[in-house]
């Protein structure tokens, strides 16, 4: 049976498997094992627990759940309501106001979470009902969140980019100081347009109060705590002190004494924040377990070769295959969650990536980027899920106010393409010094 063949039918399955409700670890082994068996290889067993092996016992992957872990604790701490207290006095003479408060928390939290359902979650919680109690658009409130809370797959440290990082061989340490600076990017892309939002339509705000130099510095106080554990994680890692494994246990230590001294840490949360990190930690390492078993499967059928090799026959630029894979990630986005789209597809993108001379730290950050758009695109967008259950609006509602934030993560995906230093300036410049 030929490749293409054995691929048409890969597909099919996949896609079926999918549609009926299989969990995404389970569908990719089922997948491995229909392509082996096509193949005619009678060593499943074997191949499967090789697979594995190699792929969950990367010590890279330590850093995982420790991340996982610090966001689960710092999401039952007052972290989100001293946020919230601490920017407000300096957003107030912005147009837009409080509406900033929902991007700039979730760029403060996504810095210690890793996680981007997290963020809409913890922040959500605390801005929206202020936000409509003092008389803010509820679309717009919804809309700023929703784009914003995308930020924690790309601010370091990122989940995601841990899962790039171990599938495609990156370094990263180097991933994490390559999101800094497209992390920003889309913070000033999203309070930009939001005051531009704000100029063009009258906020006609319930309480509008001013606020004196002593009590604008005396809210930084607030943001003092979170302020010191990002920059001794991140620090850490960029200053070459510590590994983010390391840095990922230090902030484990650090998000503990935070909810310790908080007063919030107690059996109860402590057992729920490691309840909670231990099944999402599960969970992505069994999508990984699984991606593992389908990318040795593909290399047996040799799919991966098959395409890397048409692409190049076809002669595409670097931009046009990017333009191509941008439809297919945001397509694959609609229906899998960001993880599953990453570690399904890097086996099979890296070599045409890499044979168009694309460096892969570069496309570690654009495929994340991608990701982020998916986030917020129904029907699987998992940020518009979490929004619906604080909301109670209707999905398609939620997406609908967040169109204009895909656009502007379209836009971020255009810029880092035009300008790929924006990516690799600061790793390249570190690695230098």
């Amino acid at each position: 049976m030929s490749e293409v063949v054995i691929g048409i039918v890969l597909l099919i399955t996949l896609f079926a498997l999918l549609a009926a409700g299989f969990w995404v670890a389970l569908t990719l082994v089922a997948v491995s094992i229909v392509g082996l068996m096509l193949l005619g290889n009678p060593r499943i067993g074997m191949l499967y627990a090789t697979s594995n092996w190699g792929a969950i016992s990367d010590w890279s992957l330590a850093a995982l759940p420790l991340f996982i872990w610090m966001g689960e604790i710092l999401f039952r701490t007052r972290l989100s309501r001293d946020l919230f207290e601490g920017l407000t006095p300096w957003l107030s003479r912005i147009p837009g106001r409080l509406l900033h408060v929902n991007i700039l928390s979730c760029g403060i939290f996504a810095a210690v979470s890793g996680s981007s359902a997290a963020t809409a979650a913890t922040i959500g919680r605390m801005t929206l009902p202020e936000l409509k109690r003092q008389g803010y658009s509820e679309k717009m409130a919804i809309a700023t969140l929703a784009g914003s809370g995308t930020l924690g797959l790309l601010i370091p440290p990122s989940i995601i980019l841990i899962v790039y990082g171990v599938a495609a061989e990156v370094s990263i340490g180097r991933l994490f100081i390559a999101g800094a600076l497209p992390g920003l990017m889309l913070v000033l892309l999203f309070m930009g347009y939001t005051s531009l939002w704000a100029l063009r339509n009258e906020q006609k705000v319930k309480h509008e109060t001013r606020y004196s130099w002593r009590e604008k510095f005396s809210a930084l106080l607030k943001l003092l705590p979170v302020a010191i554990l990002v920059v001794f994680i991140l620090g850490s890692i960029y200053g070459g002190l510590a590994t983010p494994t390391e840095a990922a246990a230090f902030g484990v230590v650090g998000a503990l004494s935070l909810a310790l001294s908080s007063g919030t840490l107690n059996v109860k949360t402590f057992m729920a924040s490691l309840m909670g990190a231990v099944k999402t930690s599960c969970m992505i390492i069994l999508i990984l377990a699984g991606a593992a078993f389908l990318t040795m499967a593909m290399g047996f059928i040799g799919l991966p070769r098959m395409l890397a090799e048409q692409i190049g026959a076809m002669n595409l630029s670097p931009y046009l295959l990017l333009f191509f894979l941008t439809l297919m990630f945001i397509v694959l986005g609609c229906f899998l969650d960001g993880i599953s789209v990453v570690v399904l597809t890097t086996s099979v993108v890296l070599p045409m990536v890499i044979e168009a001379g694309i460096d892969p730290l570069w496309f570690g950050i654009y495929i994340v980027l991608v990701v982020e758009m998916s986030q917020i695109t129904p029907p699987v967008g998992f940020n518009l899920f979490v929004i619906q259950s604080l909301t109670g609006k209707d999905i398609l509602y939620v997406a609908k106010a967040a169109l204009p934030f895909f656009f502007l993560l379209l836009l971020g995906v255009v810029l880092v393409t035009a300008f790929p230093s924006i990516v690799t300036w600061l790793p390249t410049s570190m690695t230098q010094n």
